[in-house]
């Protein structure tokens, strides 16, 4: 179990080492560019990239570690050895099993709650130092802020915080009670107001319609120009309980990236399952010895583990795209190699 585990941190430091070798030859520019301080380099990012990716392909890295131990062992016939001294099979597993349940642990507590307190740090150095090219106009914003109420923008520049050919409706019901427009809004984040700019609010009464217009009006809303960031981006932040609070408010304001919030979510805890899945396939493959040694083994894996990313892609399409549940899109590449996890360790040497 001990070597089993020393192998898994050395190819996580290896692999780690090249991802950040690639990122700074290619964020070199941005970060000299925007002057960048190297303690925040050093500290606030790629001590954050690491927890951040090394957490996020830890499944892949023990099975390449199991495939990489296991086979060295197969190369020098020990396995034969162990088996052929009445060892079974399953109880060959236990080590594997005991390192596997140390290492999905930790993923899971890393994922739910040590993580994205790091993306807080990482995501804001690459808004301030790398990404600071990003779009800041959003267009055609239509949402819904609280039961009742929609918005609309046109156009909303949320760098800064203006608002163009506003609209907002109150319903009650199937029945609208009021709808306001605005030539222009912006957001005064001293007093917390809206600044509207040749306005025109119609409200729906049950005597008739009454009409007021005017040039410029302060007043306030139930959103704020937070409403309109990249929540994409945000969710990496929060951790377990924050992103289901967050994940309820936005369901009730018709947020149409709920798909995205939910397949995060999922993702987290059938992330560190698959650890085991991988184990299992990992042992079973690399167990016995064969023509070509550890490298046929390690190639196998390696191609093993593309048709895993892979399936992991295209069931997330799915979920955002064609409405398969999120539930189901983070669980369906854990079910399928699930079941050639059992068939490999039907067919392994016993």
């Amino acid at each position: 179990m001990k070597r089993f585990l020393l192998t898994f941190f050395f190819i996580l430091g290896i692999i780690m080492a090249i991802a950040i070798i690639f990122d700074i030859s290619e964020q070199i520019d941005d970060l000299v560019e925007n002057e960048a301080p190297l303690k925040g380099i050093l500290w606030d990012y790629y001590k954050n990239f690491v927890l951040f990716y090394g957490n996020l392909f830890s499944p892949l890295l023990t099975f390449l570690a199991v495939i990489f131990f296991t086979a060295q062992l197969a190369s020098r016939t020990e396995i034969v050895a162990i088996l052929s001294g009445g060892i079974s099979f399953r109880r060959l597993m236990w080590p594997y099993f005991i390192s596997a349940t140390i290492l999905a642990a930790g993923s899971f507590y890393l994922n739910n709650y040590l993580v994205p307190k790091a993306n807080q740090d990482r995501i804001e150095f690459e808004s301030r130092y790398i990404h600071t090219y990003r779009r800041t106009l959003n267009q055609g914003v239509h949402k819904q802020i609280s039961p009742g109420q929609m918005i609309y923008f046109d156009k909303f520049n949320s760098k800064s915080n203006i608002g163009y050919e506003f609209t907002l409706e109150e319903w009650d019901g199937i029945e609208l009670k009021s709808k306001l427009f605005a030539n222009y809004v912006k957001w005064d984040s001293t007093s917390q107001t809206w600044s509207l700019e040749n306005y025109y609010l119609r409200t729906y009464e049950e005597d008739g319609e009454r009409v007021e217009e005017g040039k410029q009006r302060d007043t306030t809303f139930a959103f704020t120009p937070k409403e309109f960031a990249n929540r994409i981006n945000d969710i990496q932040r929060m951790n377990v309980n924050e992103l289901d609070d967050f994940i309820e408010e936005q369901r009730l304001k018709g947020d149409p990236n709920i798909p995205f919030y939910l397949i995060e979510k999922h993702t987290r805890n059938a992330l560190p399952f698959s650890t085991y899945i991988l184990t299992i396939i990992g042992v079973a493959m690399s167990s016995r010895k064969v023509r070509g040694g550890i490298g046929a083994h390690i190639a196998a894996g390696l191609a093993l583990a593309v048709t895993y990313i892979l399936a992991m892609k295209v069931s997330t399409v799915y979920a955002t795209n064609a409405g398969l549940d999120p539930l189901y899109a983070a669980w369906i590449p854990n079910l399928l190699y699930g079941v050639l996890a059992i068939y490999l360790y039907s067919k392994a040497p016993k």
